[in-house]
């Protein structure tokens, strides 16, 4: 009777056995799905931020020797686009094909991309980066990118360079120092907001990002006067282009590289890559008479001649495989003649003097044949032939600068050798580095070596002073009032496309240095395939005198190019007639350093310039924002302008 009785309980007890392992069955599934609804809503959290966004670093700021800012960054927008988030690509597209002068049909196919980010216009201008955020599309956004700016234009392009698009050096000392400038990426996160629309996260501080600062050895203000003068001996002769190289003879610091044709740094992409190399040091080209200054100092350091030996010179000279020729021979002339009027005949004896061994290595004691050690990207090496492959008629026309070619970094530092003692210094760039939160570091200047001993190199300034001083010396377009100049001229005949010297092309030089008593500055001045006159103390001497009297007046030695007639080719685009000298200013032709007019008044321009015979061109109320030529430049007063623009909003900031 007992096992009946038992089984109403065991009934009892599976039932409740499997209510618990439904009840625990139950538990499982809700636990699973409140786990994986978290997981979904964790999902959608994270959804909400779209991509991080590598934007390139902050670059350093590039500086001159006073501190003038010659490169710097700013921030511009940048549109983009998310495609996946872009709900009707053909609307989107119809809609900013406009506002971003990109054809419609190939925006639409970028933006049915299902990419995760796109840019799809870089840099654009603020008004219309307003227009696009009024917009509100959905996966459209803007977002500030560093960019490269020149503040002053076409000024030193060639030097400076550019940074590309993607914040990386790409020319000159950008490229150079790019290293140092370049700074860390900065990573931004890009999220959506509660309707959908795009928003840019704050990412890193940009100073924690930054590159470093360079100071260079450049001077802002003489590289304006270099490259004015530099563009009025271009218009004079109708020539191709030209180069102005000055530098310290003391130290071996670039002052000014000034070329031309340049370009404007802030549009390098509308500018073919090859047209902003830096000709000065990338351009080997025959540097024609200045190099019997190198002849000759060679000949006085081994002894061979003093400046008083006279040559015969009386028809011409025969050496194998050419007859060389004077174009005005002379029939007896002394060393310090032969120099000063240029004799091909002469400097071919004087070098059969010194011999080809010795030549050859006074020419590599004055750098040629090599890098300078500028540290400058893509710099030439020059030709320099070994000795051993100097055949007789080599070695002759090496004493007038032809077989052989220089850059005109390179034969500015071998003239500025002669006004140093005899002491070549590399030419130097970087005066100065900074960390992005530190202080300024000078850098030492780089130590040279002897070139030729120091009586060599004192004989070597008399002589070049004749060239420019004594009567007959093909220099003289080069003298400046009451300081004297050394210098040397040449003319380069041209290679042709068959490789024959060319009889209308040529390159107009002239090497020189002042004081010549005490140099302070060495400049070296080309003008390529001038017109009609030709000869480099006709074309190159003058751009010396203009670019020499802007440095000295600057440093505390006043003076200007001496009055020298010119050729008609020369003739420049005549002037306004001077106003009469003024009682209280300079006197008309006087040269005036221009001031910083930055955030004056016009009432205050006038006062503090009117007085000084500057004739002013004024244009707009407000403050001065801009001023042409630069401060630092030398004016002529009375017979050049000084543009000065204002705005209602400018001034100092």
């Amino acid at each position: 009777m007992r096992a009946p009785d038992l089984r109403l309980p065991r009934l009892r007890l599976r039932i409740t056995y499997a209510a618990l392992l439904l009840g625990f069955a139950a538990l499982t599934m809700r636990a699973a799905q409140l786990t994986l609804a978290a997981d979904r809503s964790a999902e959608r959290g994270r959804n909400q931020l779209v991509t991080a966004l590598d934007l390139p670093p902050e670059r350093g700021r590039i500086v001159d020797r006073n501190g003038v800012e010659l490169a710097l960054t700013i921030g511009v927008a940048s549109v983009y686009a998310v495609p996946s988030e872009i709900p009707d690509p053909d609307a989107t597209a119809t809609q900013l094909a406009g506002l971003l002068d990109l054809d419609a049909t190939a925006l639409r196919a970028r933006l049915a991309r299902r990419r995760p980010f796109v840019f799809l216009k870089r840099w654009v201008d603020e008004e219309r980066a307003e227009q696009i955020r009024k917009l509100e599309l959905p996966g459209i956004g803007t977002v500030t990118e560093p960019k490269r700016a020149y503040p002053h234009g076409t000024l030193a392009a060639s030097l400076l360079g550019f940074a590309n698009i993607d914040g990386v050096g790409a020319r000159g000392v950008e490229q150079m120092e790019n290293a140092w400038l370049l700074g860390r990426p900065r990573r931004v996160a890009v999220e959506r907001d509660a309707r959908g629309r795009l928003l840019l996260g704050p990412g890193l501080d940009r100073r924690a990002t930054s590159g470093g600062d360079v100071a260079l050895t450049l001077d802002l203000q003489l590289q304006a006067s270099a490259e004015t003068a530099l563009a009025e001996g271009i218009a004079a002769y109708h020539a191709q282009g030209g180069l102005a190289v000055a530098i310290d003879p003391r130290t071996g610091d670039l002052l000014a590289v000034a070329e031309s044709p340049g370009f404007d740094p802030n549009h390098f992409r509308t500018t073919p890559f090859p047209e902003t190399r830096a000709r000065a040091f990338t351009d080997a080209v025959e540097p024609g008479s200045t190099f019997k200054t190198f002849v000759i100092a060679a000949a006085l350091e081994a002894g061979v001649v003093t400046p008083e030996d006279v040559f015969d010179l009386r028809g011409g000279l025969r050496v194998p495989g050419k007859t060389i020729r004077d174009l005005h021979p002379k029939p007896m002339l002394d060393v310090a003649g032969i120099l000063r009027v240029s004799s091909n005949v002469g400097a071919v004896k004087i070098g059969q003097k010194v011999g080809a061994l010795r030549h050859h290595q006074t020419l590599r004691a004055f750098g040629f044949g090599s890098r300078t050690g500028s540290g400058f990207p893509g710099e030439s090496n020059g030709l320099l032939r070994p000795v051993e492959r100097w055949r007789p008629v080599d070695a002759a026309t090496a004493t007038f600068g032809h077989g052989l070619s220089v850059t005109s970094v390179q034969l500015a530092a071998a003239i500025a050798a002669l006004g140093n003692g005899g002491v070549w210094n590399p030419p130097r760039l970087l005066r100065a580095r900074r960390a992005p939160d530190g202080a300024w570091q000078t850098l030492p200047v780089a130590g040279g070596h002897r070139s030729v001993s120091a009586e060599t190199a004192s004989t070597m300034m008399e002589l070049l002073t004749g060239v420019v001083h004594v009567e007959g010396g093909t220099g003289r377009r080069a003298r400046l009032r009451g300081i004297p100049v050394a210098g040397k001229t040449g003319t380069a005949q041209k290679l042709d496309a068959n490789g024959r010297y060319s009889h209308s092309r040529y390159i107009a030089w002239f090497a020189g240095l002042a004081p010549a008593d005490d140099p302070r500055v060495a400049i070296v001045v080309a003008i390529d395939e001038p017109q009609g006159v030709r000869t480099g103390g006709m074309v190159a001497a003058p751009v010396f005198a203009e670019v020499a009297a802007a440095y000295l007046t600057r440093i505390g030695i006043p003076t200007e190019p001496e009055s020298v007639e010119k050729p008609a080719a020369a003739t420049r685009t005549a002037r306004a007639p001077a106003p009469p000298p003024s009682a209280h200013g300079a006197q008309p032709g006087a040269r005036i350093l221009v001031p910083d007019l930055q955030g004056l008044s016009v009432s205050e321009v006038v006062q503090r310039v009117g007085s000084s015979a500057i004739r002013l061109e004024l244009t707009g109320q407000g403050r001065a924002v801009a001023q042409e030529p630069i401060p630092g430049s030398i004016l002529s007063a009375g017979r050049e302008r000084l543009r000065v623009r204002f705005e209602p909003s400018g001034g100092r900031g």
